[in-house]
């Protein structure tokens, strides 16, 4: 669940070999906690998107960017507000399922928009996709069957159409 104290930060950063690395060292070197963390290309083949979730209990924001700001791949950044972005992240998780639990699983996937990825005598696996919140509260009635295996992506989000992205920091012209 994202709470007050975690923040959205979208990185674009060039798509280059050892990126990632730096910006991880960063939050490593400065003590910063990362609450969660995707990184794939964009459309744009030359540029990545990095989604961070930040604990901003063990560093302000404001400082957090500033130290982003200074490495010499990364292109802009942008502070994205819960009201203001669209969130997914998907989860995979292994549930024990007897035959008297199965029906009631397989509803509650049905539910929540899963699917059922993977059948065996005693469990399933499941795929959902969608805003945190609802994999939240997918994660928590799983847990009275039994969660075998759980795995999440991270967080990815874009802002909402029409909506400002908050406080970015652009270096778009100097990577020209």
């Amino acid at each position: 669940m994202r709470t007050a104290r975690h923040h959205l930060l979208s990185v674009l950063v060039e798509n280059k070999a050892g990126v990632l690395t730096r910006v991880a060292s960063l939050f490593a070197r400065r003590g910063y906690n990362i609450f969660s963390l995707a990184v794939a290309p964009t459309d744009d083949p030359r540029f990545s998107r990095i989604s961070i979730v930040v604990d901003v209990e063990s560093s302000p924001l404001e400082q957090v960017i500033a130290q982003l700001d200074k490495l010499i791949n990364v292109v802009e950044i942008s502070e994205l507000h819960p009201d203001e972005a669209r969130e997914a992240e998907l989860l995979l998780v292994t549930v024990s399922a007897d035959a008297d639990q199965r029906a009631q699983v397989i509803q509650l996937v049905g539910v929540f928009g899963g699917q059922i990825v993977d059948v065996g005598l005693g469990a399933l696996t499941v795929m959902l996709a969608g805003a945190p919140d609802a994999l939240d509260d997918f994660e928590e009635l799983m847990r009275s069957y039994g969660i075998v295996e759980l795995q999440r992506t991270g967080r990815v989000a874009l802002p909402k159409l029409g909506a400002s992205s908050g406080a970015a920091v652009d270096h778009s012209a100097e990577s020209a």
